[in-house]
């Protein structure tokens, strides 16, 4: 089977392959048998019409197509292995010469992976935060666990800040009542102004049965982003009661004796959690860096793809949280325009691209491997973020066909590691940085052992919407 190779540009070929008849005839077989099944020709049993009667009754032309339709990923995955290219994408195939029964020959354009060398990543050196607990972390960590335990008293008192208030909430615009702004028995604590501008001002010092009438924005609603007059009623004052953070609640709450033994394990799990965070950290620099040093073609098919798919996954954010895109910007101040925004989201998309070309093209020249153990582990890992069971996940794999998509994360991932741990990684206290996690540390949290992670997850662009803030 001659094939010959093309360069239309450093990302994109043309393969021109030749099939002699002699290597299309299992699939011809195949395609007449197939026919011969469908077809019913008066004085033959179904399934033994010969193919001369195929010929004269359905025509050869069908069964060619079928043949040829058939044989052509099998000869062009010959090929692409024979002359070592990696395809990016699909191929844009053309049969270009059909000589009957003699030969076939076609065409298949497809972007592919650019020649180039991968840099020396033990030269780069990266920076990452350095791992701090702080007494305030740890103060808050045990407020949030004696908050689980505490309890709500009713008092008879005016409401002030940490006082958690049932409310009543009804808004009128122009004096017109707005049914969809209007809500009964809201459970909400003072200070923590996460519902309406100005309700933890105009709540502050009313006692139950008292009202305050405020103007604020609404953020929801067919009436979203219009001033409106808020009428809020408080019908009842609870004072949260916390338990002393003493050895008789660490006995409670946990499996410790002492307060001090508490507060040390959430030092100990804070830490691990910054381990983590430090890690991602490591990973994302020592690519950026490794990314920047080369010059790498994105094919711009490939490219164009990549981005309009982030751009309709920020796009659905934006729409599900409620705002738009000029909302966004001005709430986080993370660019300057929209304009600037889409580069810079364009900008993040391509090197996406170029970070998985460059560990595709590290895990080929290192042979990595991927073993039952691993896509076992990877499994594992998915249940565990998707609050699945193990079961369900590998089912899901295999009825939408996910196996080789799942290989190809791992191996990223094992790739990903090999050149983070080849570069140096140094904290912005100069130290050197372990990336292994310590062997005392809990299961809960994630684990830090190997610096892994998907590099269009931690590339994109992320929209801070309640769910992702």
């Amino acid at each position: 089977m001659p094939s010959t190779v093309e360069q239309l540009s450093p990302s994109r070929v043309k393969i021109t392959i030749e099939v002699p008849f002699s290597e299309l005839k299992p699939s011809l077989d195949k395609a007449y048998a197939e026919v011969a099944k469908q077809v019913n020709i008066p004085g033959f049993r179904r399934g033994k019409v010969p193919p001369a009667v195929i010929d004269q009754r359905v025509g050869r032309g069908v069964v060619l197509q079928e043949a040829i339709n058939a044989a052509l990923p099998e000869f062009y995955g010959q090929a692409i292995q024979e002359h070592k290219v990696t395809p990016l994408a699909q191929p844009e195939v053309e049969v270009t010469k059909l000589e009957d029964r003699e030969l076939v020959e076609f065409t298949a354009e497809v972007d592919v992976r650019p020649e180039f060398d991968l840099p020396d990543f033990s030269a780069i050196t990266a920076e990452v935060d350095a791992v701090e607990v702080t007494d305030e972390q740890v103060t808050e960590q045990l407020d949030a666990l004696r908050q689980r335990f505490g309890s709500l008293n009713p008092v008879e008192r005016a409401a002030a800040d940490d006082d958690v208030l049932t409310i009543n909430l009804a808004a009128t615009k122009d004096g017109e009542a707005l049914a969809d702004a209007t809500a009964d028995d809201l459970q909400y604590k003072v200070g923590s102004g996460g519902m309406l501008d100005g309700l933890d001002e105009a709540v502050t010092g009313l006692s139950a049965g008292e009202s305050a009438t405020f103007t604020s924005e609404l953020v929801g609603g067919p009436n979203k982003g219009e001033q409106v007059d808020v009428e809020v009623t408080v019908t009842k004052v609870s004072e949260q009661e916390l338990p002393e953070a003493d050895d008789d609640f660490a006995q409670m709450a946990s499996e410790f004796d002492t307060i001090e033994e508490l507060t040390e394990q959430m030092k100990v799990r804070l830490a691990d959690m910054a381990r983590v965070e430090q890690a991602n950290g490591a990973r994302d620099a020592v690519l950026e860096q490794a990314i920047a040093a080369l010059d790498i073609e994105v094919p711009a098919g490939i490219r164009e793809n990549e981005l309009n798919a982030r751009r309709q996954q920020i796009t659905q954010q934006l729409a599900q949280a409620g705002l738009t895109l000029e909302q966004y910007l001005a709430d986080t101040e993370e660019a300057e325009s929209e304009d600037a925004f889409w580069a810079d989201v364009e900008k993040r998309s391509s090197d996406a691209i170029k970070a998985q070309m460059v560990l595709d093209k590290y895990a080929d020249e290192h042979e990595i491997g991927v073993d039952q153990n691993d896509l076992t582990q990877h499994i594992l890992q998915i249940a565990q973020q998707s609050q699945q069971s193990p079961d369900e996940v590998a089912k899901h794999m295999v009825e939408h066909d996910h196996v080789t998509e799942y290989m190809t994360e791992i191996r990223r991932s094992k790739a990903l590691v090999a050149i983070v741990t080849a570069a140096t990684v140094k904290d912005s206290n100069g130290d050197i940085v372990d990336l292994t996690r310590p062997a005392d540390s809990q299961d809960d949290e994630p684990e830090a052992e190997e610096v892994t992670g998907e590099v269009t997850e931690a590339d994109d662009t992320p929209v801070e919407t309640d769910e992702q803030a």
